[in-house]
């Protein structure tokens, strides 16, 4: 038979297959070493989806506790809403113990693409909180110091069935500068909500604020340019719209402030944020 007719009869190279399978000595070094690749594949897949899991979680909670910090420009007494939102995100750090458990002994960059969102999520979602509280930005520094976890395990002493508890052992979880960078750029857009949120209720002071605060961003990302991630340079054009929003309210407010009643500054900084085109950004 010449190759020709081998390749047409794929049933018979199915069935050579089994027969060489079949035949195959399973104490061969060779097979051996393959099962173990196989295992070490599937134990690497596991632990991928489980992180993924972990990671929308993650994902899930921070955002709610955005949503949540957006309601400090419309209530009587913030602190309440700062309170319940550093519960949420300590409940946020626990999640992120779990990935840090599951990264012990690991290369965190074999597994970075599993949770590098819900990462970001959460540094959007701290970030927010301080700049609320203190109008600063936080630093990488300052988040990596919080997202240190101690872990007991229980051991079984032999000829004993009660178990006792050792001491506790540390896990730490270091967010990387191209995770903290990508985060900051997602604040720039909850700052510009907030803006508006702002201009609706009568504030005149913090659109300013805010506008001088992401002109630092902007120029803190400007000097970056093309030597950061290829993802930071995505998001500095949605950085550029939302400083050009917050501008044109500031600017709005600036020249027809004093003409406009309060309650309806909002509608005005709403029709005018429109009018700038999605597509060009700010030069």
């Amino acid at each position: 038979m010449n190759r020709r007719e081998g390749e047409g009869c794929p049933r018979r190279n199915a069935d050579a297959v089994q027969d060489r399978d079949a035949s195959a000595n399973p104490s061969s070094p060779v097979i051996a070493a393959f099962k173990v690749f196989q295992q070490e594949l599937d134990t690497k897949h596991d632990k991928y989806e489980r992180l993924v899991k972990i990671s929308r979680d993650v994902t899930i909670e921070s955002k709610r506790t955005i949503f949540l910090l957006h309601r400090v420009t419309s209530v009587p007494n913030a602190e309440d809403i700062l309170n319940e939102a550093d519960v949420k995100l300590d409940a946020v750090r626990q999640k992120i113990g779990q990935i840090a458990e599951e990264l012990r002994g690991e290369d965190i960059f074999q597994f970075h693409r599993a949770f590098t969102a819900g990462i970001q999520e959460y540094v959007e979602a701290v970030s927010f909180l301080h700049y609320i509280r203190h109008r600063s930005l936080i630093s990488l520094e300052e988040i990596n110091a919080r997202l240190v976890f101690m872990r007991t395990e229980k051991v079984e002493p032999e000829g004993s069935a009660e178990a006792v508890q050792p001491g506790g052992q540390v896990l730490t979880f270091q967010v990387t500068p191209s995770d903290y960078l990508l985060g900051v750029a997602d604040l720039t857009g909850e700052l510009m909500r907030m803006c508006i949120s702002s201009v609706g209720n009568g504030d005149i002071d913090t659109p300013f604020q805010l506008s001088q605060f992401l002109r630092q961003i902007h120029d803190g990302f400007s000097y970056i340019g093309n030597t950061g991630p290829y993802e930071v340079s995505k998001k500095l054009h949605t950085l550029r719209q939302s400083l050009g929003k917050v501008e044109d309210a500031c600017y709005a407010l600036r020249v027809r402030g004093s003409e406009i009643p309060k309650h309806m500054l909002a509608d005005v900084f709403s029709s005018r944020t429109t009018l700038l085109d999605p597509e060009e950004g700010v030069v």
